[in-house]
């Protein structure tokens, strides 16, 4: 048995409703750089600070997986999937979705709300989270559409039409339902299909 896993780094709370320092994306990148954080350390860059984010169970990562292998085979010349990447919102907000899709011609690092076609997040811990701060976060940055895939009912939320309050346009789909990405139609899927084991 291997004695020198790392446990998870611990989050805190001690400084609610005290001022923090607010970080950039860039100053994380050169603290990684720097060594600062281990390969297992999750998080994101919400408006400046590092939120932890939950640990991926088995389901979640099947069900991301092969949504990712359904769909490369139906990308078109001008569409790019990208998995767990960067996705840069301002100077001081990044998140890393399960799945973007976005324009060939924009580079993955340099996409931001309004250029992304589409951000699919699998949850199943963080599925209150990913459906409503998450997505206002994502509405307030003009994401155009946004799904949440519940990886254990495959019952997704998708949003469309985003404002400064939120999308205005939610739908929840079960896994039977065909979901066609707006911006992306070739990408069309029933989540009922996917071989998940």
């Amino acid at each position: 048995m291997n004695q020198h896993v790392r446990q998870p780094r611990p989050a805190t709370q001690a400084a609610e409703g005290l001022p923090r320092w607010r970080w950039t994306t860039a100053e994380v990148e050169r603290l990684a750089a720097l060594g600062a954080f281990a390969p297992e350390d999750r998080f994101e860059l919400i408006g400046g600070e590092i939120v932890p984010m939950s640990p991926k169970g088995r389901r979640h990562e099947i069900v991301a997986d092969e949504l990712d292998q359904y769909w490369r085979p139906l990308v078109t010349p001008d569409v790019r999937v990208s998995t767990e990447r960067q996705f840069n919102l301002d100077d001081a907000t990044y998140t890393d979705p399960d799945l973007m899709v976005r324009p060939t011609d924009i580079k993955v690092y340099d996409v931001r709300g309004p250029t992304a076609l589409l951000l699919v997040e699998v949850a199943d811990t963080s599925l209150a989270y990913d459906r409503t701060r998450k997505a206002a976060l994502y509405a307030s940055f003009g994401v155009r559409e946004y799904w949440v895939i519940d990886a254990n009912t495959l019952e997704t939320r998708v949003h469309r039409t985003p404002g400064p309050s939120g999308y205005a346009d939610v739908r929840d789909l079960v896994g039977t339902d065909t979901v066609v990405p707006l911006l992306a139609p070739s990408l069309s899927v029933r989540l009922a299909d996917l071989d998940l084991g």
